[in-house]
């Protein structure tokens, strides 16, 4: 197999090389406690449609206190619009903590979201405020409910009225006066009002479960039943001398779903309309819904269990009966839209499919009888950033010419698609955008692979910077004062003749006379892609300090990584998740042997994180003479333990597809296991639980291999919780790579130097 080599110098910034005062990287300087950090990210609101935009900044007059600060768009001048003196509640003299805030949409009325903790995936419950520009007058919401137990607080169009779920029940409480009516009162448990359930939080980003109606005056949510739903157990050993047991409803692949509905309510409180979907709620998923561009009917995208046919339903709110307007289906699966949105006097909708083989936008009018493709092209639209309808115009994100970039297009919503680049040519690289509803302005962050992020205001579409946000000085100062070996971008062409994007960075002082340990950082499931050209943070420092230490790093996206290159590609891997990828990256690395002498062929190491963890077990089971070191974090080692809505999706169920999953999944091959194999793992992890480390260290007893394992308790999937955790985990990997895949290049013939 011919390995093919592009070095993109448009691509990825080579540095030169350096000069002998130049220190290397520390693992302090990565993750310690003075560790250099990006600039504080962007946390600005878009006030008044674009404005002005509001940031939090450090109070001068309260110590720990924070301002919220509003800023001209056009002119950059700033405004204090609410001190930290005034988000002292009454009897305190500690202003509030601001972790998360938003505006009303008259501008006149803020929430101001503080004290939260833990629930579910991330820190969603807390408290509430609310805070009257004019007056001043700060009040916390569902006062006659337990400090720190709200969620997903949201004011209603109209600004009079603010909705909140507590103990999964759906509440409204009047901005005026703070009167509150209770919408659902059946919630438990196992009845989830407003919410859904991890699995759908996880795979739907289900967290706020209700969308209030244009006008205000009635409210759609999503009801879950999780009884029958088999629970899972994990236990706190660090806190209190008895341990602490963490039960929740989880459903893994081929068992019992969550039954979800979905109905509406006035606000006013009164009985739930419920929409009448045909089929059993519990082999269905309602993954997303909306108000359907009027306040009397509801979009619903309404999937089978193996979520391969989306059924777009619109829903009368009055008596809950529901028509077809459009499926969209697929052989593989289907990725459900987020929230459609309706132009033309809601005569038609926005809609995302992969129809043609690429991801790309179609308006589909409200009978379903037309549908109209607006970005035609051999390319994918990444995602739609702005739709503005009084230009007749869509922004988008989108590369067509290199999958590892990013930038931001324009097409018209009528006539002749005409495609237009924003993204001016001397922005190469990555690009994001955080657009104004007016479509006038947005935050503008772009990166490269060695260079850390800048993110500017700028005038669209001109793409006029306005000024800087963030230039990251200290970061572009540290990484410019490292040494740098090469870093360049490739293709590899494996098995059929299918190439493969790759990365790969090189030592400073590298020789290619010489022979060097070679590193595989990967991930390969559906849900990421590892070769980008971007920023990587302190992932991407850990690389380079190793790179300083005499390692070639190297990242290789296999066929079904989440890169823009159609759906042949992203699909390929359907059913047979961990066994394609695992060949092709197998392939890769031999590849890149064959072609570059300098790779050590009995140095080869490989390292993931959750699906990359899994893709390093089946890297070193299935292929055990290849690569002689693993490092897996956070790995789902048994496909069978994952929840069902990600795990069928690729992969069917198990009772459709049992030599699927058993030979996608890791531990299967366990006894197959020759090289030196880290494991590591939180015990608190809820989205990859520890049984999945526990399963597989079982089956490796058994098999009488030797390894290496580290429990970090009580840490969840980021294994980043609690003082200096990240520190220590990466020094225990860099010093696990040291004593199992020695550094260096190695003269021929084998005498070792540095």
């Amino acid at each position: 197999m011919k390995l093919q080599t592009a070095f993109l110098a448009a691509a990825a910034a080579v540095f030169p090389q350096p000069g002998t005062a130049q220190p290397p990287l520390t693992l302090d300087q990565i993750f310690g406690a003075h560790a250099t950090k990006l600039s504080r990210q962007i946390d600005s609101k878009w006030f008044k449609g674009g404005k002005g935009y509001t940031t939090i900044e450090p109070s001068a007059a309260e110590k720990d206190g924070s301002d919220v600060v509003l800023h001209d768009t056009a002119t950059n001048m700033t405004t204090v619009l609410l001190s930290a003196h005034d988000l002292k509640p009454a009897g305190s003299t500690a202003p509030l903590a601001i972790e998360d805030y938003a505006w009303s949409g008259d501008g006149r009325y803020a929430l101001i979201l503080s004290n939260t903790h833990r629930l579910k995936r991330a820190n969603d419950i807390g408290d509430y405020w609310l805070v009257d520009l004019q007056t001043k007058a700060l009040r916390r919401i569902g006062a006659e409910q337990p400090t720190a137990s709200l969620m997903y607080a949201t004011f209603s169009p109209d600004s009079s009225r603010i909705a909140y779920v507590c103990n999964n029940n759906l509440y409204v409480e009047q901005v005026a006066n703070g009167a509150t009516v209770a919408l659902t009162r059946d919630g438990s448990d196992h009845i989830l009002n407003g919410t859904g359930d991890p699995v759908y939080e996880e795979e739907f980003d289900l967290v706020q479960g209700y969308k209030w109606s244009p006008d205000s005056q009635r409210i759609a949510y999503w009801h879950s039943d999780t009884s029958g739903v088999g629970t899972f157990h994990m236990i706190k050993n660090t806190l209190t001398p008895y341990p602490e047991v963490i039960s929740f409803t989880y459903p893994k692949p081929g068992t019992t779903l969550s039954a979800v509905t979905v109905g509406t309510v006035s606000a006013n409180g009164g009985p739930t309309t419920w929409f009448k979907l045909k089929g059993d709620p519990r082999q269905n998923y309602v993954s997303r819904m909306s108000w359907a561009g009027n306040s009397k009917e509801v979009l619903i995208q309404h999937e089978n269990r193996a979520q391969n046919r989306n059924q777009v339903l619109i829903g009368n709110a009055d008596d809950g009966s529901v028509r077809t307007v459009f499926v969209d289906s697929d052989a593989a699966w289907i990725d459900a839209n987020a929230d459609p949105k309706w132009l033309d006097h809601g005569k038609y909708f926005t809609w995302l499919s992969e129809k043609d083989g690429w991801r790309h936008l179609y308006l589909i009018s409200r009978d379903g009888t037309s549908v109209q493709l607006r970005t035609p092209g051999a390319f994918d639209v990444v995602s739609v950033e702005n739709i503005d309808e009084a230009s007749g115009t869509v922004d988008y994100i989108a590369s067509p010419d290199n999958v590892m970039q990013r930038y931001l297009y324009r097409t018209r919503l009528a006539g002749t698609p005409k495609l237009e680049r924003l993204t001016p040519a001397s922005s190469p690289g990555f690009n994001s955008y955080d657009v104004a509803p007016n479509g006038q302005w947005a935050f503008h962050t772009v990166s490269r692979f060695d260079t850390p992020p800048r993110t500017d205001l700028v005038s669209l579409p001109a793409h006029r910077i306005i000024h800087t946000i963030s230039d990251n000085a200290a970061m572009h100062a540290l990484v410019a004062d490292t040494p740098h070996g090469a870093s360049n971008f490739f293709k590899v062409k494996v098995g059929d003749g299918t190439e493969l994007d790759g990365w790969m960075i090189k030592p400073p002082n590298f020789d290619p006379a010489k022979k060097y340990p070679l590193l595989v950082y990967v991930y390969s499931e559906p849900a990421g892609q590892t070769v980008q050209d971007r920023w990587g943070g302190p992932r991407y420092l850990w690389h380079l300090m190793l790179a300083q230490k005499g390692y070639i790093v190297a990242s290789i996206d296999s066929r079904g990584a989440a890169a823009p290159r159609g759906r042949a590609w992203r699909k390929s891997i359907y059913r047979q998740i961990g066994i394609l990828a695992s060949t092709d990256q197998a392939q890769a690395v031999r590849a890149l042997i064959a072609e570059h002498p300098y790779i050590d062929a009995d140095r080869i190491g490989v390292w993931g994180w959750s699906g990359g963890g899994a893709m390093t077990l089946n890297a070193m089971f299935r292929y055990p003479d290849l690569y002689k070191t693993g490092i897996a974090v956070a790995s789902p080692a048994n496909q069978r333990l994952y929840n069902a809505i990600y795990q069928e999706r690729y992969m069917s169920t198990p009772q459709d597809n049992p030599e699927g999953y058993k030979n996608g999944s890791p531990i299967t091959f366990a006894g197959n296991l020759k090289g030196n194999l880290l494991l590591i793992q939180g015990t608190g992890d809820d989205n990859v639980h520890y049984q999945n480390m526990e399963q597989l260290v079982d089956a490796l007893i058994a098999n009488n291999k030797q390894f290496s394992m580290m429990a970090y308790p009580d840490r969840t999937h980021g294994i980043s919780e609690k003082p200096n955790t990240q520190f220590h985990l990466f020094t225990l990997m860099t010093n696990y790579l040291a004593d199992h895949l020695p550094a260096g290049g190695l003269q021929a013939g084998g005498a070792g130097t540095k």
